[in-house]
């Protein structure tokens, strides 16, 4: 007996390595499609937000010249970016290859383990799992556009023309400017799986809709001090960022009482 279940933990370690395994593969074949094609990445992508013409930048200027408001005309005068180190460029294309990679190929990942998930479920459950399946990847994926159309360009404006002295120039060097778009970028991916985290939250009772309501204050409060924390200092962006979390934790309350709801009613069955 002892035996039957050592060899069936050992079958699932197994199994989820291959789950594992078939992540890394695909992070791995994304990230070399990002290598091969890293002007497209680069050029692109990654340093388009600090030019006047990116579409953000466009319609913040546009939007800024309807109100009378120069101010809004944002990253309207492109820093240089430069590299200080001999393997700079080729350390900065690997990893930025990789985190392209892991974007890229979450959706899958994500389905890789629920995949290793779903054969111990009910049939209700996992019908319901793949649609937290789906949705954590649709709000993950929202989460990255978010952070790159929205608080990326504010914060290259803020961070790429501050100046605390006219004697002083800004060129920024290339690991700095990449490292702060992949973090705001990352972390606004995972900040959009609040309702995601709030639906499991409910489902194991630890989190009701009346404790999401009672500290809905407190909610706003925390948010204010997220969106200071992944955004530049001052009110326009923080607003423009605390608007869809609060959206968010709105909607979370909202799945978290029908998760309650169901509960009862099959209490009552």
């Amino acid at each position: 007996m002892s035996n039957e279940k050592e060899m069936s933990f050992l079958d699932h370690l197994e199994e989820l390595r291959w789950h594992i395994m078939r992540s890394v593969v695909a992070v791995m074949l994304f990230a070399v499609v990002a290598f091969i094609f890293n002007d497209i990445i680069f050029d692109y992508i990654l340093l388009a937000p600090k030019n006047p013409d990116f579409i953000t930048n466009r319609l913040f200027c546009q939007f800024g010249n309807w109100i009378g408001s120069e101010s809004l005309c944002i990253n309207s005068k492109p820093f240089q970016i430069i590299n200080i180190t001999m393997a700079g460029q080729f350390s900065t294309h690997i990893s930025v290859s990789l985190i392209a990679g892991v974007i890229i190929a979450f959706p899958y990942i994500f389905w890789q383990f629920w995949s290793f998930l779903e054969p111990a479920l009910y049939e209700k459950e996992r019908n319901q799992g793949r649609k937290a399946v789906f949705a954590s990847s649709i709000l993950f994926l929202m989460g990255v556009a978010f952070g790159y159309y929205i608080i990326v360009p504010l914060s290259v404006h803020f961070l790429g023309g501050y100046s605390i002295s006219a004697e002083i120039s800004n060129q920024i060097n290339l690991t700095s400017y990449i490292s702060t778009i992949n973090s705001v970028v990352i972390a606004s991916g995972a900040i959009f799986e609040l309702p995601v985290i709030m639906y499991f939250l409910s489902k194991i009772g630890l989190v009701t809709p009346a404790f999401l309501r009672k500290y809905r204050k407190h909610s706003v409060v925390i948010i204010l001090i997220v969106a200071a924390v992944i955004t530049p200092p001052d009110v326009f962006s923080q607003i423009l960022v605390t608007i869809p979390l609060q959206i968010l934790y709105e909607v979370s309350i909202i799945i978290s009482a029908r998760v309650e709801k169901k509960r009862n009613a099959e209490n009552l069955a």
